[in-house]
């Protein structure tokens, strides 16, 4: 099971992973972002319950769906039979993370003026960004701004935390992209027992989607050789 990213949907999460997965057989589930500030205990939830049914799952997500995933691993170690984290955002507490930053200023402005307000913030990103946020931010509803603050304030996993993860793990990374530090992707697969780095770029995403997702699907490849 696949999350999406703080204002994302599973549409995105399709168009990254989809493809990678159905060329190793590995069949996608990827459901709807929870409303408002259910967003992170109603995706835990979903995943308990997902494991109850079929046993050890494939886990992961991008940004802040790969935190809530690797939260839920290093919670059932015995239930997590890999990781796929596109794009981590944090490690432990988001303090001054520029993800969770600007995750609170957009919730604000949500709040205070309505999502048309705050799309017109987004004038100066690519074209291919502005539309997924046109369409995943309206989709959110009037859940928007709790969603936004449910993710700017929650916790990833600890170094410390990860390092007791012992499954093959993929990181995948847009060397170019300031909100999500490469940093932060080698942070993780440093303290990750088994784990590889995929790097793309988001121009590369711009153009291809999947490109995110085939780093981030091949790096686990590379990890469980390890």
């Amino acid at each position: 099971m696949l999350l999406p990213g703080t204002g994302s949907d599973e549409v995105f999460v399709r168009a990254v992973f989809a493809g990678p997965l159905q060329a190793l057989g590995v069949p996608l589930t990827a459901p709807p972002p929870p409303p408002g500030a259910a967003l992170a205990e109603g995706y835990l939830a979903l995943l308990d319950a997902l494991a109850d049914e079929h046993g050890e799952l494939l886990v992961g997500g991008i940004s802040f769906g790969a935190h809530l995933a690797a939260e839920w691993a290093v919670r059932n170690p015995g239930r997590c039979g890999g990781l796929l984290a596109a794009l981590p955002a944090w490690n432990g507490v988001p303090g001054p993370a520029p993800a969770s930053l600007a995750a609170t200023l957009t919730a604000d402005l949500v709040a205070g003026s309505g999502v048309d307000a705050a799309l017109a913030q987004t004038a100066g990103s690519p074209d291919w960004l502005r539309a997924e946020l046109d369409r995943a931010w309206r989709r959110h509803g009037d859940g928007l701004a709790g969603s936004l603050r449910a993710a700017a304030g929650r916790p990833s996993p600890t170094l410390a935390d990860l390092a007791r993860l012992d499954v093959p793990a993929g990181i995948g990374t847009c060397t170019d992209d300031p909100i999500h530090p490469t940093k932060v992707a080698s942070e993780w697969a440093g303290a990750l027992p088994r784990a590889a780095v995929g790097e793309t770029t988001l121009a590369a995403l711009g153009a291809d989607r999947e490109s995110l997702g085939r780093a981030t699907v091949l790096a686990f490849l590379r990890a469980r050789l390890r």
